[in-house]
C-alpha cells in the first residue's frame, strides 16, 4: 500500500523546483519501491505562503514558478501569513526547508523548522541557516517532541557527509578532516586559472542555480564555513558557531595568484579544515596552494570532495561533481524516505 506525505515545501527555488521535478518523474517509482508518495499541500516563497489540502500539481506549481510566477498568485494563498503561522494547523506530515540561507535572522526557514518540530512534524533541510544558528536548540526540539531532523543536503549536496560522519565512523576519533565544499567558488578558481573573468564564471554559476541567492556567501566563503559548522556539531563533538570559524573567501586572488600556483606545481582551492588539537578542533576556511595531484588538488571544476583521517578507519576519500541543484533536492529526497520507511 502507498501512504500519502502531506508535506510543506518551504522555498522553491532552484532546490525546491528539482525536487518537484523529481515527483514528476520518479513519483510511481517511489509509490512502488518505499510505499510513499509525497503531496505538497503548503508552499511558500518569498510573496508568501499557500495550503491546498488536495496537492498542488508538481508540474503545474513547477511551471508556475519557472515561469516567474509566485506563491501569493496561487489558490490558497494565504495574505499575511508566515510559513510557520501557517504550519501550525496546515494539513503536513513533513517539512521540506528550501529556502535561501539567512545568516542574520535565519528567517523564514528557522521559525519554519521550529513550528513543525514543535507540532511532531519530522523536518528535513537544505537550508543551512536554522543549524548554523540553532544547531542545540534544533536537536533539543526534535528531542523533546520525539520527530527525526535530517539534513545531508546542506552539506555538499548529495555527497552524503553527514551521513558518513554520522552513521559510519563508529567510535572513530578524527584527528583531520579537510574539504572543497562549496562547488562556485571551485569552479569560478578554475576557470580564473584558465584565464576567464571571475565575472563571467560567477555568472555561469548563478544562470545554472547553483551560486547562493547571495553570491557572497559563496566567494567570501561564508557557505563553506557554515558547512564546517555543521560538520562540527554533527560528527565532531565540538558545539561550534561561525565565530569559531576563521574565514577568508577567494575574492582577493587575481588570475596572477592562481597562475603562478600552477607553475609551481600547486592549485589555490577554498579548503575547509578542521584540525584536532588540545580541547578541540581548529575550524578554519581559506584559500589555500595544495599538491596538483593531491586527492583536493584534483576536485576540479564543479566538483567537492572531502579527506578525513581518524584513528580507526583510516584516510578516507570522497568527491562529487554537481553541476545544478538536482542532486541536493535528490540528498532530500533520500533523508525523507530515510526518515518514513
Amino acid at each position: 500500500m502507498t501512504k500519502a506525505i502531506d508535506t510543506a515545501l518551504i522555498g522553491v527555488g532552484n532546490v525546491g523546483r528539482s525536487f518537484l521535478r523529481i515527483l514528476e518523474t520518479k513519483g510511481e517509482r517511489i509509490a512502488a519501491q518505499y510505499g510513499l508518495a509525497f503531496r505538497i499541500t503548503c508552499a511558500a516563497d518569498s510573496s508568501g505562503v499557500a495550503v491546498q489540502p488536495a496537492g498542488f500539481d508538481p508540474a503545474a506549481l513547477r511551471r508556475h514558478k519557472e515561469g516567474g510566477g509566485r506563491v501569493s498568485a496561487l489558490d490558497g494563498y494565504l495574505p499575511g501569513r508566515t510559513p510557520a503561522e501557517a504550519l501550525v494547523e496546515a494539513p503536513v506530515d513533513l517539512l521540506l526547508e528550501a529556502s535561501p540561507v539567512n545568516l542574520q535572522t535565519g528567517e523564514p526557514g528557522l521559525s519554519a523548522v521550529r513550528a513543525a518540530l514543535s507540532r511532531g512534524i519530522p523536518a528535513v533541510l537544505a537550508n543551512k541557516a536554522p543549524l548554523v544558528l540553532a544547531y542545540a536548540e534544533m536537536h533539543a526540539l526534535a528531542a523533546a517532541n520525539n520527530v527525526p531532523l535530517a539534513y545531508s543536503a546542506t552539506v555538499c549536496g548529495a555527497l552524503p557527509v553527514i551521513n558518513i560522519g554520522r552513521r559510519d565512523l563508529v567510535a572513530a576519533d578524527i584527528h583531520y578532516l579537510a574539504g572543497i565544499f562549496n562547488s562556485t567558488s571551485n569552479f569560478i578558481l578554475g576557470e580564473m586559472a584558465a584565464g576567464r573573468s571571475y565575472a563571467d564564471a560567477l555568472a555561469e554559476a548563478q544562470a545554472r542555480g547553483l551560486a547562493e541567492t547571495d553570491p557572497s556567501l559563496d566567494v567570501e566563503g561564508w557557505d563553506t564555513a557554515n558547512k564546517l559548522v555543521i560538520i562540527a556539531n554533527s560528527f565532531l563533538g565540538v558545539r561550534a558557531t561561525l565565530a569559531d570559524v576563521e574565514v577568508k573567501g577567494i575574492t582577493g586572488l587575481t588570475a596572477e595568484d592562481l597562475r603562478a600556483a600552477l607553475a609551481d606545481g600547486s592549485t589555490i582551492k577554498l579548503l575547509a579544515q578542521a584540525e584536532q588539537v588540545p580541547g578541540g578542533y581548529r575550524l578554519t576556511v581559506g584559500p589555500k596552494a595544495i599538491g596538483q595531484r593531491s586527492f583536493l588538488g584534483q576536485c576540479d571544476g564543479w566538483e567537492m570532495g572531502i579527506e578525513i583521517k581518524s584513528d580507526l578507519y583510516g584516510i578516507m576519500y570522497h568527491k562529487i561533481w554537481e553541476r545544478e541543484p538536482l542532486p541536493t533536492a535528490a540528498a532530500m529526497l533520500r533523508d525523507a524516505v530515510n526518515l518514513l520507511v
